[in-house]
């Protein structure tokens, strides 16, 4: 960490895994006490840890290494067919980059939990929850939000790291699915890193056989974390 300050992790209780259905998952969390900023937070996502609200962990389940850490190396990215008609059907869209969470976003939110994942764990009557979440106080968070004339239809949760960008969430309208919002925000967030130098986009882990993460192989090349550091993942042999 390119200091001499140990870091301290603890080990979670183990729960219901989150994308595999029948398993149990636990995480490794980093000491909340230990002083986090964002050059130390890029230096864990390089080691696959992630952020949820002010606390960082990784994986560290029993018998289990399905979550795979991944990145994109936005410089040799080239989108896809299917990629280039998500950015021509949202060319309508309008996008601003903030620095606060509130009742519009919130509202949003609800909207995305009760259409999408009502069954997801997460309570989205809970305000607190939704703070805690999705904002971080040692993190330079963006919340990019995505508007039609004027009406919020998407939000991207983005860290704003001095080598990457790091997309922590994303949530939208449930009856906008069809323009691909979330495809969007990753390809939006590839065009900034690339306009500004920086070499990748972090997307957290993709656990091959969780059907709801299959679209991070979709952006291509993609790099995973493995035992002998960062290598390319395999194109997937999908068209598109």
């Amino acid at each position: 960490m390119n200091d001499s300050s140990p870091i301290r992790l603890y080990l979670s209780a183990e729960h219901a895994c989150g994308y595999l259905s029948g398993r149990a998952a636990r995480s490794a969390f980093v000491d909340p006490e230990w002083t986090l900023n964002a050059p130390r937070y890029q230096r864990l996502l390089e080691m696959g840890f992630r952020r949820s609200g002010g606390h960082v962990y990784r994986p560290h389940c029993r018998d289990c290494t399905r979550c795979i850490p991944v990145r994109v190396p936005v410089a040799r990215f080239r989108p896809s067919r299917s990629q280039r008609r998500c950015l021509d059907a949202n060319t309508d869209l309008q996008l601003s980059l903030e620095t606060r969470l509130g009742d519009e976003h919130y509202a949003l939110y609800r909207s995305y939990l009760l259409g999408r994942h009502a069954d997801g764990g997460m309570d989205p009557y809970d305000r607190q929850a939704f703070h805690a979440f999705l904002e971080c106080p040692w993190a330079p968070v963006n919340f990019w939000c995505f508007r039609a004339h004027g009406r919020l239809l998407s939000v991207a949760v983005v860290d704003h790291l001095p080598l990457a960008l790091s997309a922590v969430y994303t949530f939208f309208d449930p009856q906008e699915a069809a323009r691909g919002l979330g495809t969007l925000a990753v390809l939006q967030q590839i065009r900034h890193a690339q306009e500004r130098g920086l070499p990748y986009v972090y997307l957290g882990y993709w656990v091959p056989e969780s059907g709801k993460m299959a679209y991070k192989q979709r952006f291509q090349p993609l790099e995973t974390l493995t035992a002998r550091g960062w290598l390319a993942s395999p194109t997937p042999a999908v068209g598109g």
